[in-house]
């Protein structure tokens, strides 16, 4: 049975990691600061950084997530109910990943704990509880992720304005220009022809356009400088993803005992890297393109609100998901410029809103079918 229940929380933390590990670095990829290869380098390494670190910040959460306070401690500790909540929570992240949908691990296992709870317990899941430890930080979080890009966001074209920074010309190099080597595919023009590339600047509305800025602050270059906090929000993103995710899905591996904690956090590590590295490629294009458009500027300020809320969780063991605050921002990002793919974030928010059911559904279906194996 540990055996069994090892293989399963891997299998989640696999598919935690394919949905979830480039999420931090979406905004590097999606403003064109780099390509997609260097940021889920960048995103896999600052994974394993916060799993690894993540028993010593954010140990009240494997507490949260191990059942107990939903349901009777007897009845969080048995095999057959963890068998059955990691099971359901795997299958949907999974599932989702492959059909290219952000969702959160924190409610597939949310929904896990309810479906296999309503059939283990005679007695129900505790519903205040539910209410104030799951629900709550899982509604509020990405609200206030919304709430704060949507504000802070206009305010970045004054605040650099301020700082005597002037805005680069953006220069848009057709198809028909790289194949006749006058560019690289990065856009890098090595030759020029008026015929076959345009010059437009970023207020011409071109949604292929990056926005950045020349000048200096402090004697710094400012495209170089927001380029490194970019990279380094990206990664404290990444980190406080992994610091807070990592205790809830070794919290169901530990409760089958044989294995140390450290052990336990160890093995989800290298199942979260594995995941990220094999199957982000859909998840990425979701998050970074088809969202909304965005500059660095804005991808730094996405990042910055999503670290921060984060990392707070993980400190006072608040389980929200870091999917549904990452999201927030760049939604916010995206009804702030008014370049919001209102169709994209709808049906992400469908996915959100039936991601429940259908691990709670799945949680049960297992519970049933692994107790009469047992049996």
């Amino acid at each position: 049975m540990l055996a069994t229940l090892i293989i399963i929380v891997l299998f989640l933390a696999y598919a935690n990691g394919a949905n979830d590990n480039f999420k931090g670095v979406a905004t590097l990829y999606g403003s064109g600061t780099t390509t997609y290869r260097k940021a889920l380098t960048w995103a896999t390494l600052t994974t394993i950084a916060g799993a690894i670190v993540a028993i010593a910040l954010s140990s009240g959460l494997v507490a949260s997530f191990s059942g107990r306070g939903l349901v009777t401690d007897s009845i969080a500790s048995q095999p057959h109910f963890s068998l059955a909540v990691v099971a359901g929570a795997a299958v949907t992240v999974m599932f989702a990943t492959l059909l290219g949908f952000p969702i959160s691990t924190t409610h597939a296992l949310t929904g896990g704990l309810i479906g296999a709870g309503l059939l283990a317990s005679r007695d129900g899941i505790h519903l205040s509880a539910l209410w104030t430890s799951f629900f709550m930080p899982l509604l509020i979080s990405p609200i206030l992720a919304f709430g704060l890009a949507v504000v802070m966001c206009p305010w970045l074209i004054p605040l650099l304005s301020r700082q005597k920074l002037k805005r680069q010309s953006c220069v848009c190099i057709t198809t028909a220009a790289q194949a006749s080597g006058l560019a690289t595919p990065e856009g890098v023009a090595v030759a020029a022809r008026t015929s076959t590339f345009e010059i437009v600047t970023s207020d011409a509305g071109k949604a292929d356009c990056v926005q950045r800025f020349d000048g200096q602050v402090i004697g710094a270059e400012v495209g170089k400088t927001v380029d490194n906090l970019h990279f380094l929000s990206a990664g404290i993103v990444c980190f406080a993803r992994a610091s807070n995710d990592a205790p809830k899905i070794a919290a169901v591996l530990l409760l089958g005992g044989g294995l140390a904690p450290g052990a336990g956090i160890g093995l989800v590590a290298i199942a979260m890297a594995i995941g990220g590295l094999l199957h982000s490629r859909r998840i990425a294009e979701t998050m970074s393109n088809k969202v909304t458009t965005m500059n660095a500027n804005q991808g730094l300020l996405a990042n910055v609100i999503t670290g921060s809320l984060v990392v707070l969780a993980s400190k006072i063991g608040v389980p929200v998901s870091t999917t549904h605050v990452s999201c927030g921002s760049i939604f916010g990002l995206g009804a702030a410029s008014g370049k919001g793919h209102w169709n994209v974030i709808a049906s992400i928010l469908a996915a959100w809103v039936t991601t429940l059911p259908v691990a709670a559904g799945l949680a049960a279906g297992f519970y049933i079918v692994i107790s009469k194996l047992s049996a």
